[in-house]
């Protein structure tokens, strides 16, 4: 009997050969996995890794934050508002003129004035930056007067004003809203330094001036308060010839104005608010000089006026106003009517 060459494994071997074959493949799939999942890994960390022109996600949110614009009363840059303003002021006097000559009375004459002022006011706003507006306002004047020097009707432009407005805080919670302003005033208007006697009133101050100005506003709902503060600075008009009973007017410089107010407006509804405000004004005095040489001052005046208001809303971005002022002094006006609306473009 011949021997064989190959000889079938023993039913004994035959559990561990196929043990050894399992290891090997397990080793060979473990490590194939392994493999795998070392380039799995690797690859989504590669997606997510930063690239180069990515955006990251800090800097972002840090450009977000800083981006974020910041908020002002005044206009946006760029923006232009027109707004119309009319005004009515009446002004009624009376001047008591006597001379006594060796303890007699030789004149005795009271002269009643009486003055009504209507000016319709176009004021043009232009928003330089979020928190810097320039504004140019022209006022056309038409006063009809009743006295014993004049009576009747002149019209004319007033005087033309330019000026900038500043914003220096943005808006905050708890602080107050500050804004300053400028405002440079041409004499355009007819003066009346230069005025024929009995042929017409002045439109116009008769001078240049500056005014500087700064107030303050805080709203708790539904109450705003407010208060401002203003200076105007005269230049002397000079070159006048003016005749003033028997002297001839040749200058004029005025004294500087110091003016305040304060009040508060207060919401009715959502469409309905109510204002009451005062504003007074007292101004030093100034100089007249003669063509003779001589040298006579003014009075130092005081006016002050109690006005109340009543703003409504007709519109998202139209609001009109009706103001009624009194006169608290005899250097102010009898009384005073104002309306404000703005005219959106």
């Amino acid at each position: 009997m011949m021997t064989a060459l190959f000889s079938r494994p023993s039913t004994a071997a035959a559990p561990a050969l196929l043990l050894t074959l399992f290891i090997h493949v397990g080793l060979a799939q473990a490590q194939t996995a392994a493999t795998s999942g070392s380039t799995s890994t690797d690859a989504v960390r590669d997606a997510l890794a930063k690239k180069e022109g990515d955006v990251d996600q800090a800097a972002l949110l840090k450009a977000t934050l800083t981006a974020a614009d910041k908020q002002y009363s005044l206009i946006r840059k760029g923006a232009l508002a027109l707004t119309y303003d009319m005004g009515y002021a009446y002004i009624g006097s009376q001047v008591i003129n006597a001379k006594f000559t060796d303890s007699t009375l030789t004149l005795f004459n009271i002269q009643n004035t009486r003055s009504h002022t209507l000016t319709n006011t176009i004021s043009t706003d232009y928003g330089l930056m979020d928190n810097l507006t320039g504004n140019v306002t022209l006022p056309l004047v038409s006063k009809y007067s009743q006295s014993d020097s004049f009576s009747g009707i002149t019209n004319g432009i007033g005087d033309l004003s330019m000026g900038v407005r500043w914003q220096p805080l943005e808006l905050s919670r708890d602080m107050p809203s500050l804004t300053t302003s400028a405002t440079f005033r041409l004499a355009t208007g007819r003066s009346p330094f230069k005025t024929i006697n009995g042929q017409g009133l002045g439109t116009g101050s008769g001078y240049n001036g500056l005014t500087l100005g700064a107030n303050a506003s805080k709203v708790m709902d539904p109450v705003a308060i407010f208060g401002s503060v203003s200076l105007t600075l005269g230049m002397a008009a000079s070159h006048l010839n003016q005749t003033v009973g028997s002297a001839t007017l040749v200058k004029m410089s005025p004294g500087p104005s110091l003016g305040f107010g304060m009040g508060f407006a207060y919401a009715l509804s959502y469409k309905v608010s109510t204002t009451m405000s005062f504003q007074e004004t007292i101004s030093a005095r100034s100089h007249l000089t003669m063509l003779d040489g001589t040298t006579n001052a003014t009075a130092t005046q005081t006016s002050g006026v109690l006005s109340f208001g009543l703003g409504v809303r007709a519109s998202p971005k139209t609001t009109m106003n009706v103001s009624v002022g009194v006169g608290l002094s005899p250097d102010s006006p009898s009384f005073t009517l104002g309306f404000n609306m703005p005219l959106n473009l």
